[in-house]
Formats: structure tokens, sequence, C-alpha cells
């Protein structure tokens, strides 16, 4: 037996519950993180999560748009949210949790997407992008980040060659450009030990894709994604960690699904 985290952009939670609960009742993970929300925070569907087995809920909303929560299993302790480049929007939310070997830390973030021009100087977007990162990079210096904390969500990044469908068409699109990928690479070595706990076992010669675009007229045949979701730990917890997986299957699921499936990270049960 073993427990496991999961992180899903699902781009409304109100438009695509019943699939989230198909989700929950077929794979039964103690902790979901959610992103693009899309609702207020008593707009948020609790009962329906409740009722499927998880009363925990850490939710932090936005009127139409963003917006992340955290639904779990096991009680979750000290909930908060943080704003990155003065922006205040609904794009992260932390709680502490116990899966049995003692408590961390969940960050649950939703980095902007950045827009279409990667410029700063012309698209502000992209500009509040490059903060977000930033802020994150001098945040994650603190040494309170040494141990007991898992981020996950929607970074929005394609950080390595196999994480994109070319990495050579896409070095100039917003997602996969070299200002992005340093940044996020400088956060995934950035002193504390972060382990990407998706690539920790399955190796980078593998190409991997967790986001496929609504504009593909045939999003499975021509398998142009990207992986733009990931789950990394500091390294206590990454030894606790056992498996990964990408539910690409979750793509073709309804006529409406998420242009995003679930990424699982799997760890050894007390």
């Amino acid at each position: 037996m073993t427990q496991s985290i999961v992180t899903w952009n699902i781009n409304s939670v109100r438009l695509r519950l019943p699939m989230v609960l198909d989700f929950l009742a077929q794979y039964q993970p103690d902790v979901l993180m959610l992103q693009e929300i899309k609702c207020t925070n008593d707009q948020f569907p609790r009962n329906a999560f409740i009722e499927a087995g998880y009363p925990h809920m850490a939710v932090h909303g936005q009127k139409g748009y963003h917006g992340v929560a955290i639904v779990s299993k096991f009680p979750l302790i000290d909930i908060s949210s943080r704003v990155f480049f003065d922006i205040p929007e609904s794009r992260h939310i932390s709680a502490l949790v116990d899966l049995g070997h003692g408590p961390f830390t969940l960050h649950n973030f939703y980095i902007p997407a950045g827009g279409d021009e990667p410029d700063p100087e012309i698209n502000p977007k992209f500009k509040h992008k490059l903060g977000f990162l930033d802020e994150l990079k001098t945040w994650f210096s603190e040494p309170v980040f040494q141990r007991g904390h898992l981020i996950a969500g929607d970074f929005n990044i394609a950080p390595h060659e196999n994480d994109v469908w070319s990495h050579k068409q896409l070095l100039k699109i917003v997602s996969h450009t070299p200002q992005e990928t340093e940044r996020l690479d400088a956060l995934l070595s950035g002193g504390h030990g972060w382990v990407d706990l998706v690539r920790k076992h399955i190796p980078y010669d593998q190409k991997l894709y967790s986001w496929w675009s609504y504009r593909s007229a045939n999003w499975e045949l021509a398998n142009k994604g990207r992986r733009l979701d990931h789950i990394w730990s500091t390294a206590d917890v990454a030894e606790r960690s056992i498996g990964a997986e990408i539910i690409k299957p979750a793509r073709g699921w309804t006529d409406k699904p998420s242009d995003h499936v679930p990424v699982i990270a799997r760890f050894v049960k007390p």
C-alpha cells in the first residue's frame, strides 16, 4: 500500500467536478492540490468533497480566475497564502499536514502563464511571471525550506528538452524560453536540495507531458505536449517517495476536459 499526493490544474472545479470525483473514486489519493478553480471560497463545492471522503480543505479562490485549493483525507492546519510581485491574485496556498510520517508543509502554486510575448519590457504578464519566480527564489532561500516541504502545482514552465514536444521549436515560446527555464532550474538547484519527484522516477531521457493545448485538432495523435505541472519536495520528504505517474488518458476523459492532467507522486505508507 502507498500514499499519494496529486496536483491538477482543473480549469474550473465546478464545471469539471464530476470528472474530479470520478478521479478521486478511482485513484484515492490522500491529498489533491487543484489550480485554476475559478471560483470564490464560498462557491467551492465543499460538500461534494466531504461526501467523497475528503473533509479537510484549504481554499484560496478568486471570482472567475485563478484560485488554488487543497483537499485532503488528513487534517490541514496552519493554512496561509502569499502574494507575489504585489499583484493580489489567488496563486498560492499552503497548509501543514501529517500523513503518518510526521508533519510537513504543502504549497500549492499556480505560477502565471506569462502571455504570448516573451519580453518583460512590452508584456506585463511575462514581467509578472519572471517577478513571481524571482520572489520565489528569495523566499526559498530562507532556512525554513531546508526540510519538511512539498511544493506542487501548475508552474507553467516546461524546464527540460524532453518536457516539450520540440525543444528547438519552443525556445522562443512562453513556457520554454531560457528566461523561464533557467529561473526554474535555479529554484530546483538553489541549495536546499529540492527534488523533482516526477523526474526522480521517470528519467530525463523520456519525453513527458502533462498539458496538451485545446487548439490542437487531435491532441493525442499530434502529441504536442509540455510538462507544465510539477511536484517537488525537500530531500527528507523525497526519501519516502517511491513512484510517480502522469495520467495522460485524463486529457480525453470527457468532451470538455481540462487541458492539464493529474500528476501523482507516491510515497511509502507508514
